[in-house]
């Protein structure tokens, strides 16, 4: 049966939402990006936010490939999703005593030093393709690929194995996801899964064991996920996408007892809470923060909540270093990973300034991009028509963030892009402007 929802009980939903009265929508949905008036979340957020509904979505899962973001219309607060220092150790001993941390959600006993098992015909653990007679009472190494880790885990079990390493590929970094495995199991990162190949190329009879330890805290973070999808937009680029991040990985989460953690029909656990990570994860986080906002700010308007979410968020880590890409290692990422950076609820509830933006301006900017009238009216569900005066410049949208494109090759071209502010904070305060200029031989005036 295909999974997804048709694109009419979308609209109806979001509609049916907004006139129950809902301050907050949270869509944990999404497809490929297409322009604005054929993308049916597009259409029916822009209704609800002309109702003052504030919209968080997902900025999807498909990252770390650049241009992967989607829901990324300017009424929407489209969300990345990041690490907490929270970890779930699993300690793996080689036989040639190398040690690596891995991460598991395997609350069973921890097996003993066991033969390894890694080759080709093995390593990506798919139904059909294990060989009982070579696996049996072993740990079985295979690569993450189109299968789901507890899929292949419980692929390793049938088969009569003892255990499973799931070893990252480069496009998964060191990123590190605490799965409900049916069997003693552990993730393991690039680096420490390429140390686990040539131990066992170069092993006669490599040996491995896991230990399993309790929640631990302190590790680096935020981190940005490499799942995460990455900015810019592909399509209408003209302002940063993602906004915000916010925590989305190793999430606890309610779950519904009638359905095991691993989602596995053989599993027959039941439990309440589960752990999840995704896009979906973080959109929900951004969604309780803006409620809570909502009550706190009630005057405040969907672009208000979204300015100061944006504008007080931080882009260092809990070491004070600048936030990194798991994807890529150790260098920082960048605005196209987080947008505006990690979330800070406690600055967010008194941001001093905020960048706001009323139903009209979001039209104008549709005329700035060159939308037809048709087209404008489909996504306004209205007749529409750009005034004559109105903007025709996409830097002209009051937007809490700023993006300039330039032709490949460009030089000496200028930009002009104006904002406005509205003082939140204490009526006597005074504001210094500070610009730290992008490397690249882009200056500020």
């Amino acid at each position: 049966m295909p999974r997804g929802c048709a694109n009419s009980d979308i609209l109806a939903a979001i509609d049916q939402a907004v006139a129950d009265g809902v301050d907050v929508l949270s869509l944990s949905v999404g497809g490929s990006s297409k322009p604005y008036y054929t993308d049916v979340l597009a259409i029916a957020s822009l209704g609800a936010v002309q109702n003052g509904v504030f919209v968080a979505a997902s900025a999807g899962n498909s990252g770390p490939s650049s241009s992967t973001v989607i829901n990324t219309a300017p009424w929407m607060m489209t969300v990345a999703a990041s690490t907490m220092d929270r970890s779930f150790p699993a300690i793996v001993n080689l036989g040639d005593g190398e040690t690596f941390d891995g991460e598991s959600l395997y609350s069973g006993m921890s097996p003993d030093q066991l033969p390894l098992v890694y080759d080709g015909n093995v390593k990506c653990c798919t139904s059909g393709a294990l060989s009982p007679a070579l696996i049996k009472g072993k740990i079985v190494a295979c690569e993450r690929d189109i299968n789901s880790e507890v899929e292949k885990g419980q692929v390793v079990k049938m088969a009569g194995g003892a255990g499973i390493l799931l070893l990252n590929t480069e496009s998964d970094g060191e990123e590190l996801r605490a799965e409900p495995h049916v069997l003693p199991a552990a993730s393991l990162g690039v680096s420490a899964a390429e140390s686990m190949r040539n131990y066992i190329i170069t092993s006669g009879s490599p040996t491995a064991s896991i230990v399993f330890k309790r929640t631990t805290f302190g590790k680096p973070g935020p981190v940005m996920a490499s799942f995460s999808s990455r900015g810019p937009a592909s399509i209408e680029p003209y302002v940063i996408k993602p906004d915000v991040t916010a925590p989305g990985v190793n999430i606890l989460a309610a779950w519904p007892p009638t359905i095991s953690p691993s989602e596995i029909k053989t599993d027959n656990r039941s439990v309440l809470f589960n752990i999840i990570s995704g896009t979906s994860m973080s959109c929900s986080h951004i969604s309780g923060l803006a409620a809570l906002l909502k009550a706190a700010h009630k005057d405040w308007s969907p672009a208000a909540i979204k300015s100061a979410l944006m504008t007080t968020a931080y882009t260092h880590n809990n070491k004070k270093t600048p936030i990194y890409d798991i994807f890529s290692g150790s260098p920082p990422a960048t605005p196209f990973a987080y947008g505006s950076g990690h979330v800070y609820p406690e600055k967010a509830s008194n941001p001093g300034l905020i960048y706001d933006l009323s139903y009209e301006g979001y039209l104008f900017y549709l005329c700035g991009i060159n939308y037809s009238p048709s087209q404008i009216s489909t996504i306004s569900r209205g007749d529409y028509y750009c005034p004559k005066e109105t903007m025709r410049t996409t830097g002209d949208l009051n937007y809490p963030s700023f993006a300039v494109l330039f032709e490949a090759n460009s030089q000496n071209l200028n930009a002009l892009y104006e904002r406005t502010v509205t003082n939140v904070g204490h009526p006597r305060t005074t504001y210094v402007v500070q610009v730290q200029e992008p490397k690249g031989g882009i200056s500020y005036r």
